[in-house]
């Protein structure tokens, strides 16, 4: 999940990004100390998840909230618990109590993961939901001839178009059939059936050459050869 954190004290943030580098669910992108840069950034880049404390100089978390058209997840933070109730009325994944442990933020994102799963289902195993444009979009799993990923964004490609989504690899190879799709680079998963060829450690598919990274090789012949 892609993630930003909004709090007025730095020290704050450093406790998230800490607690987030432990965590391979969630890849936390930016942290922000004033609400309005934010909220300019959550317009140019959305993302899955907001760890938002409620109550800042000026701002106020939820209301934060309630002012995004594309509205992620959010788990709100605060040193006062008489906000509780306000964060959980905008449907707040989780909402975390200054000061928290390791332990409780875990929990608090492994249920913003199980949410974020549920929100891009596999229908009838021949479909996957995207979140594309603001939108979810449904792409038939057959159709997928190759994914390529760059910095934060995926490239699928399709028959007749190539579709980029905000996502990870390992996030997108969660979603598809585990006897269809392997994973054999850094930057690429590739559906078997699609294979063209393989030699000298080159994968040839969609008319594209692609590299077995030695990590992925094992992974690789093994399903290839079953």
């Amino acid at each position: 999940m892609i993630a930003i954190a909004i709090d007025d004290e730095p020290p704050a943030l450093s406790i998230i990004e800490r607690f987030c580098t432990g965590i391979e669910n969630v890849d936390l992108k930016k942290t922000f100390t004033n609400a309005a840069e934010a909220i300019k950034y959550l317009k140019r880049y959305p993302v899955d998840l907001m760890f938002v404390d409620i109550q800042m100089p000026g701002y106020n978390g939820v209301e934060i909230y309630k002012s995004l058209e594309c509205k992620p997840m959010v788990i709100f933070t605060t040193a006062f618990s008489e906000y509780a109730v306000e964060g959980f009325n905008v449907n707040a994944v989780d909402y975390l109590l200054k000061p928290y442990t390791q332990d409780r933020f875990k929990q608090a994102v492994q249920k913003a993961y199980d949410s974020f799963k549920t929100s891009l289902p596999v229908e009838s195993n021949r479909y996957i939901s995207l979140r594309c444009n603001y939108s979810l979009t449904k792409v038939l799993i057959d159709d997928i001839q190759l994914i390529e990923s760059f910095d934060d964004y995926l490239t699928i490609y399709l028959p007749e178009k190539k579709m980029v989504v905000r996502m990870t690899l390992k996030t997108i190879l969660e979603q598809l059939p585990e006897n269809k799709f392997v994973r054999v680079h850094r930057s690429y998963i590739i559906p078997i059936d699609k294979i063209e060829n393989v030699r000298n450690k080159v994968i040839t598919v969609n008319a594209k050459k692609i590299p077995i990274g030695s990590k992925f090789e094992k992974e690789f012949f093994a399903k290839y050869m079953e």
